[in-house]
Parts: C-alpha cells; sequence; structure tokens
C-alpha cells in the first residue's frame, strides 16, 4: 500500500492531496497546487488523455472559468484555442424562421474552446507524474482521522489525508459525503454529428450559422453548435419518460434514427437533417441532476468539486463552474497550509451557495429551452443577457 506523506514547503507542513478525476476541475486543482508548490496526485479510470472523445465545444465564463484558467496561471495559451465566431447565437422555430439572431461580435466575454483543447493544455501543464492512468477506483474506506484507503481494480491501495472526489455524476467518493444520488430530470439528449457541413450539408449549416443554433418547441428541440474544422455538433432534446429511451434499440443507428426523427414530423428538412443525415450512430444523454442545494456536514479529510458536488442540467455552467471549485480549492488549501479542516470549511462554505445558484439558474433555463411558451422565453432571456451586456 502507498501512504501519501506530508512535505514540508517554505517552512509549513502540506499535506499531499489524492484526487480521484482527471476531467476538468481535478486538473485544476492540480495545476493551481502545483502553482503554489503544493504535490498532488490524480487517479484516473480512463488508460490515457486520449482514451474517449472529449465532447464538444465549452463557452468559458469570465467570472469562473476564465478565473480559474487564470489562477493556473494559463490563461494566454487559453486565448490560442478560442474558435473564433463561436459565440454567435440563433434561435428558430420548428420552420426554420429565425427568431433571434447574435452575431459574435466578439465582447460577449464567453468564447468558446473544444472541451479536448482545454483537457489537453491542463495536463500537458502538469508534471508527467501527477496523472495515474488506469486507476479505477473500486472501494473507498475511511480509516478516521480524516485518513481514507483507496482501493483500485488493478488491486493497488493508497491511503491519503486530503481527499478530493473530481469523479463526475456517479461519483465513488460523494456517499462518504452524502446519501444523494442524481435523479433524471425528464430531459434526454441525442447527440449527432455532421462533418464538412458546408460542403455536404448546406442546408443544415446555413440554419445553423456560425456558432450555436437553438430550434425549439415545446417539450422539444434541436440544438446545434458549429465547431472547429466545418463541424456540426447536435444535441436533440426531448422531454420524454425513461420508459420511451429504453424502447429505442440504441445499438441499431439506423432505426434509432428513423425513431427519434419521427419525433420531428413537419419540422424544417433543413433541420431535421441534423439528425437523419447524422455521420456517426445518435447516441442518448440523459439529463439528470443533484438535488439543487446539493450539501453535506463536514467529513474531515475529503470533499468534493465539479459534478461530483453539484450534479445540474447542461447550461453552460457544469465545466466552468467544476474548473473554478477547483481553482477555488487549490487557493483555499494553499491558504491553510498545515490545517486540513479550515481548507475544506472555507472551500466548502463558498461552494454551497454558489452551487445552490447556479443550479437553479440552470434548471430554469431548461425550462425556458422546451417549456409551453418555447422558444420564446429562452429569446426573452437571451434578449435580457444582450441587454445586461450593454449597459
Amino acid at each position: 500500500m502507498n501512504s501519501i506523506t506530508k512535505k514540508t514547503i517554505s517552512g509549513k507542513m502540506t499535506t499531499p492531496v489524492t484526487i480521484v478525476g482527471a476531467g476538468l476541475g481535478g486538473l485544476t486543482l492540480a495545476r493551481v497546487l502545483h502553482v503554489h508548490g503544493i504535490p498532488a496526485t490524480i487517479y484516473e479510470a480512463e488508460p490515457s488523455a486520449e482514451a474517449r472523445a472529449q465532447g464538444g465545444q465549452l463557452d468559458i465564463h469570465e467570472d469562473n472559468g476564465q478565473l480559474a484558467l487564470q489562477a493556473a496561471g494559463l490563461f494566454d495559451e487559453f486565448l490560442g484555442l478560442i474558435h473564433k465566431g463561436g459565440e454567435a447565437t440563433r434561435v428558430l422555430d420548428q420552420h426554420g424562421k429565425v427568431l433571434f439572431d447574435k452575431p459574435d461580435d466578439g465582447n460577449a466575454g464567453r468564447p468558446e474552446v473544444l472541451r479536448g483543447d482545454l483537457r489537453r493544455l491542463l495536463i500537458d501543464s502538469l508534471p508527467a507524474e501527477t496523472i495515474q492512468w488506469g486507476k479505477k477506483l473500486i472501494n473507498v474506506e475511511p480509516h478516521g482521522d480524516g485518513r481514507h484507503e483507496l482501493t483500485f481494480a488493478d488491486g493497488s491501495t493508497v491511503s491519503t489525508e486530503l481527499l478530493v472526489g473530481a469523479d463526475g455524476a456517479w461519483s465513488k467518493i460523494r456517499p462518504l459525503l452524502s446519501d444523494a444520488q442524481p435523479e433524471y430530470v425528464g430531459t434526454t439528449l441525442i447527440e449527432t454529428y455532421l462533418y464538412d457541413a458546408d460542403v455536404r450539408h448546406s442546408a443544415a449549416a446555413k440554419a445553423v450559422g456560425s456558432g450555436a443554433m437553438f430550434a425549439l418547441a415545446p417539450g422539444m428541440g434541436i440544438s446545434a453548435h458549429r465547431e472547429a474544422e466545418d463541424i456540426l455538433h447536435t444535441y436533440v432534446q426531448l422531454n420524454r419518460p425513461v420508459e420511451w429511451i429504453a424502447g429505442i434499440d440504441f445499438t441499431d443507428a439506423t432505426a434509432a434514427t428513423r425513431a427519434v426523427a419521427a419525433e420531428f414530423d413537419g419540422w424544417a428538412p433543413e433541420l431535421t437533417a441534423l439528425i437523419t443525415d447524422s455521420e456517426t450512430a445518435p447516441i442518448p444523454r440523459m439529463i439528470n441532476a443533484l438535488p439543487i442545494g446539493h450539501r453535506w456536514n463536514r467529513v474531515p479529510g475529503v470533499t468534493l468539486l465539479g459534478d461530483a458536488a453539484h450534479l445540474m442540467p447542461p447550461a453552460g455552467e457544469g465545466a466552468n463552474l467544476a474548473m473554478f471549485d477547483g481553482a477555488e480549492l487549490a487557493k483555499a488549501i494553499a491558504a491553510h497550509q498545515g490545517d486540513i479542516e479550515a481548507a475544506l470549511t472555507a472551500y466548502e462554505e463558498a461552494l454551497f451557495p454558489r452551487s445552490e445558484s447556479a443550479a437553479a439558474g440552470s434548471h430554469m433555463i431548461l425550462g425556458l429551452c422546451l417549456d409551453d411558451r418555447a422558444p420564446f422565453g429562452f429569446i426573452d432571456f437571451l434578449a435580457g443577457a444582450l441587454e445586461e451586456e450593454h449597459t
């Protein structure tokens, strides 16, 4: 068994940090700790950084994600990853009529980058030994006095005094702190891709425009984003029960595509082409969330960040919050070296209200996209945000 021991840095006794999960939050935590000279090790189940695709574009916000990157000393490198023009936003009705259209003027403060590029930037900023790949956590046991023992699928174990669960929606660390489990919110996203869009799918490409497109109606929608290299990345949105999703065989791509497209009968063909012309098999992604205001009592030696702490519907905040959580936790640890509990208490006192507010906002935006007024409630929200930018 490996036991992680304290080190003395700048005359202070520092406890190395054990992080489970090499997503954006865990990586940001490790990077900001590294900036402060505090050792950390990340244990990640995936065998390598390239083991799976990392999803699409993220808009990185001025008030959280960008602050985290500044704390990580990576802001200038981040600027080089921006997909220029990606902040354009338009809303259509189901017939393809444009109801709201905001071009990217470069002043919105939420530049778009590919998740994979951002993750690679963070990985490359860490010492090579920081991330231990192929470490699938199968058990964690408290040993008293804030110590925990982690057991991995390969039989190895690690004992630590400071454990952070950055391991996402189905966190194996969360049960140490909370009985809460994610629950289905009633909406499922179905993911599709079109490649070489301007040439091969010109009508769909024109409908999407240069950034994000939302075609919305009560209970359903087709949202797409233009990514670098002329890719259209789509999330079909459907308010449907679990049984409806389970009734579709997504291992049969042709049949699954047909079943999803049938829900959009009568919609404009340039919109339904984002489903029917997909060059990848449709992938269902059921939206699950933790309770709004999820929190826990202080448990010695362990805390959570990102989706493990506050899983919420996708509304542009998840990755930003995870990175901000990581940066804020690292700064709290640096400010309270030698006193783990003071660091975790300070971090959680700010985390809980911050994540509760963001979760409430995410649920609100999901509702605006798909409620009985859709798309007009969402348009009102975007128009209000646009007015705020100019005041």
